[in-house]
């Protein structure tokens, strides 16, 4: 793997345990959900093993993954957190703006958290990401603690699904229904 001297690696592991859930939704036929990835330009190449060793970020990606869950659209982005405050710069204006329109399509955008420090997930309803979102825009905090979270939403990995969250894609649905 190239090394880009960037905050834009952390969480690869996180996404890889995503893309190997992914795979086991697929080959299930429970959901078919594609990796975005984010487009750069290479610098510096080693021609002996052809790894990118310096590069720059082409543009603003959008989210990390986007498909469809039983008919369902989903976008959504990862997000690791290695302490109990999850700063929101962490989540950029542009996916914030993708979401929203994705969710005026009538998808369902969300955001998973990995608390590496607990070993928990958490989803991250689009309907909780704007309250924190909207708090920061009117002058309010510019993170959210741990504590501030819906203890519905934590989930952690079980046998052969390391990130298992269409049972909270399910929930978030039942309860954007009631």
């Amino acid at each position: 793997m190239s090394t880009f001297n960037s905050r834009g690696l952390r969480g690869s592991t996180f996404e890889e345990f995503i893309n190997q859930t992914n795979l086991i939704y697929e080959e299930n036929n429970l959901a078919l959900i594609q990796k975005i990835p984010t487009p750069i330009t290479p610098i510096d190449i080693d021609h002996k093993t052809r790894h990118i060793t310096l590069a720059y970020f082409d543009k603003k990606s959008t989210v990390d993954y986007i498909g469809v869950v039983q008919g369902i659209p989903v976008c959504f982005d990862a997000k690791e957190c290695v302490v109990d405050t999850f700063p929101l710069a962490n989540i950029h204006e542009h996916q914030v703006n993708f979401m929203t329109q994705f969710e005026k399509q009538e998808g369902l955008a969300f955001i998973l958290i990995s608390f590496s420090k607990y070993d928990k997930y958490y989803y991250m309803t689009y309907q909780e990401l704007m309250h924190f979102w909207n708090r920061m825009q009117n002058g309010g905090r510019k993170s959210f603690r741990i504590e501030e979270l819906n203890q519905d939403y934590f989930f952690t990995s079980k046998t052969n699904l390391l990130v298992p969250y269409l049972d909270m894609v399910q929930l978030d649905l039942q309860n954007r229904q009631g």
